[in-house]
């Protein structure tokens, strides 16, 4: 079964990119979305049925080299089935989705009919590379589907190859995940070098002996596990779009909008996040790249928030969201509360998919205008559309009953961070970075749904007029992922974040570690600050406890040291912690109303007023600029320097000054010495006989 689900798409994508011919351009749609839904219904069955146990299920022997043996093989755990349900239900909606939203596209020539089949076979593969990425046992496999995606994410950001801007904002993904992946390359290289395996097992068991090594890197000396988690983390960065490595993604919206739901909304985006919580074992056992990873990622969430604040085109609005929301899951894996970045990763998945659907829905409508500052009223043209963007709205803001389990997926999901960031961090920074970023994703999301649906039509009144509801083949989807964003919060609550021993026995985790950490948890309850503050420093009895099973991985699917009382703490975490990210939700909702509905001439005189901050974050903190000053323009200047001084001047100027100087100059001495007189010749003869009888005398005295 595990084998179906991860082949089926690849099937269905050569199928459809070789024998379109062979089975028509419907055909080639039919099969893809057929083998997606049933790889969808499979994973359903797994994720229901497949207990918490570790399955290692044998392909094919794969790598034979010195001591480099490793097997293809799928790692079948919870982790793994959490993310075959996410990467398999997304796509295979996206699947149907693109029925209707490609039906009629503009941007191929009239009678070019063989790029829908190509789009078809794209998504395919690009399911298949994540999951081949999701079910990897070896950290080589892990890397042949990561690059996979990659190169599946090229293909359809670049899709619309007419466009220049479609085809550089490809390059642009490709070339910043290049230097995302190059850390995760020598993060394997290092792995490889201290543990003779790229085996996560063999990797996680040696995990306790690396805290114990040092390595120099960068003119220092670290512990060797400081240096891997680092590293994998950097590749983590550019997949999963954080700080630094994150200007691809809001560019990554030129490709058509089904693509921007599948990789950049559900899937491929949150591969680093699945990466660092799959080496939870070895991430433990390095404190300090964990503090970096929380730092970093609580403020990508603020970074991203500000930026989603002021943008006008709907899919760069949801796009920096999934920026923000990324940034989320990172604070949770970084403060050792791995389960709850998965919890969020898995809500985030269905209702960041139905909103970027829905703005779909609205563009296809509105003739693919994507300026909300051209919307407007769309409710009463567009219901159902309107109905599905309110839930993920309600989603992704956090609309619930607080200190309840009843609410919107995000609601639980999002306060889950939030607590967990508060414990983690001691109440610090990445917890009020959340908060504030909370209150801004409510602000942006309002925004977007007030500018869109409600108010007077704005802009072409033709294209409003004629504005209408999408088919059925592009509704559907968004109905089942509105069941997610309304339930999938609420019944997993308990297995993602619920007591201990619940969350434990559903990844997996035995129970001398569960009774461990209930009693820290019951022991520091009540001074969560300072069992906290220690989470960073005190890894000395951690290490004992991973040593005495010394030599055996930990079992489960995510390891939580045993002085990591993070989970209990923020259990414990006061109502006011609780209660905040809802109070930050409904000022967001206010401030929004009021700028949108109550005085829409609010937003234009505010962004006058404050021209220089609102120019600094309509222009993204000139990220882009300080790169193109940095990287871009060096670049292009030593390759100009190349092209005229090297190539030009050296190279060419070398052959065409031996071609049209130096061999004509000897031509034409050669030329004035045939002057065509016998005694000139003969005399020439004479020189030549004088010169060799002289040189022969002289050499044979020598000797």
């Amino acid at each position: 079964m595990e084998s179906i689900i991860l082949f089926a798409p690849l099937v269905g994508s050569l199928i459809a990119g070789f024998g379109w011919r062979f089975v028509s351009i419907r055909g080639a749609q039919w099969i893809t979305t057929g083998l997606l839904f049933l790889a969808c219904a499979l994973s359903w069955i797994v994720f229901l049925s497949h207990g918490p146990e570790t399955q290692h299920i044998q392909i094919l022997r794969w790598i034979e080299s010195g001591t480099l043996s490793t097997d293809w093989s799928i790692r079948l755990d919870r982790l793994t089935s959490i993310m075959l349900i996410v990467v398999t239900t997304v796509s295979a909606l996206v699947h149907l989705y693109s029925f209707g939203y490609m039906a009629h596209d503009e941007n191929f020539k009239e009678g070019e009919e063989s790029y829908r089949a190509r789009f078809f076979a794209y998504l395919s593969f690009f399911t298949f590379a994540m999951l081949m990425l999701v079910t990897s046992d070896n950290l080589v496999q892990m890397f042949f589907g990561w690059e996979g995606v990659g190169v599946a994410s090229y293909l359809l950001i670049g899709f619309y190859y007419r466009k220049p801007s479609a085809n550089a904002a490809a390059m642009k993904a490709f070339i910043v995940n290049r230097v995302g992946d190059f850390g995760f390359a020598l993060g394997i290289f290092a792995l490889f070098f201290l543990t003779d395996s790229i085996k996560f097992d063999d990797v996680f068991a040696a995990a306790p002996e690396l805290a114990d090594s040092t390595l120099t890197f960068l003119w220092a000396d670290w512990t060797a596990t400081e240096v891997v988690a680092l590293l994998l983390f950097i590749g983590a960065m550019g997949k999963s779009a954080q700080l630094i490595l994150h200007t691809w993604l809001p560019d990554a919206m030129e490709g058509p909008t089904p693509v921007s739901a599948l990789i950049h909304a559900a899937t491929m985006v949150t591969a680093g996040v699945f990466l660092v919580c799959r080496m939870s074992p070895l991430m433990e056992y390095a404190p300090n790249a964990m503090m970096f990873v929380t730092f970093l990622g609580a403020t990508t969430a603020f970074f991203a928030a500000t930026v989603g604040l002021v943008q006008n085109d709907i899919k760069r609005v949801i796009a920096y969201s999934t920026c923000s929301q990324l940034g989320y899951m990172f604070v949770a894996a970084g403060v050792g509360v791995y389960s709850v970045a998965m919890f969020h990763l898995f809500t985030h998945a269905f209702f960041k998919a139905m909103l970027f659907l829905g703005a779909g829905s609205v563009i296809h409508a509105m003739h693919h205008e994507q300026d909300m500052r051209n919307y407007g009223g769309l409710r009463k043209k567009i219901p159902y559309t309107f109905w599905a963007m309110m839930i993920g709205t309600l989603a992704i803001t956090g609309v619930g009953i607080p200190l309840t389990h009843i609410g919107f997926a995000g609601f639980l999901s999002k306060d889950a961070v939030i607590e967990s960031a508060w414990a983690g961090t001691a109440g610090g920074y990445a917890f009020w970075m959340l908060v504030i970023a909370a209150l801004f994703t409510s602000f942006y999301s309002w925004r977007l749904i007030f500018m869109t649906f409600f108010g007077k039509a704005r802009g072409d009144k033709h294209t409003h007029d004629h504005a209408h509801e999408s088919p059925m083949v592009m509704l559907v989807p968004l109905g089942v992922l509105a069941l997610g964003a309304v339930f999938s919060g609420m019944v997993w609550y308990g297995s993602f974040f619920g007591d201990h021993n619940k969350v434990n026995s559903f990844f997996g985790i035995p129970a001398h570690h569960a009774e461990a950490d209930a009693g820290h948890g019951a022991a520091d309850a009540g001074h969560g600050e300072e069992a906290a503050a220690d989470h960073g420093e005190a890894s000395d009895h951690g290490e004992a406890v991973a040593a005495a099973d010394h030599g055996m991985a930990p079992q489960g699917a995510i390891f939580m040291a045993p002085d990591n009382t993070v989970m209990d703490d923020a259990h414990h975490a006061p109502v006011w912690v609780k209660v905040s990210p809802f109070v930050a939700m409904l000022i967001g909702l206010a401030t929004a109303y009021w700028f949108y509905i109550v005085n829409p001439a609010l937003p234009k005189r505010l962004a006058e007023q404050q021209r220089p901050l609102y120019l600094f974050l309509l222009n993204k903190w000139y990220f882009d600029e300080i790169y193109d000053f940095l990287f871009v323009q060096p670049s292009k200047a030593l390759g100009r320097i190349l092209w005229k001084k090297g190539d030009t001047n050296v190279i060419d100027g070398s052959i065409n000054g031996v071609a049209m100087g130096i061999v004509p100059f000897f031509t034409r001495l050669a030329g004035k010495a045939q002057s065509g007189y016998i005694f000139t010749y003969a005399f020439a003869m004479v020189i030549g006989i004088a010169v060799l009888i002289t040189w022969m005398t002289l050499s044979g005295g020598a000797h």
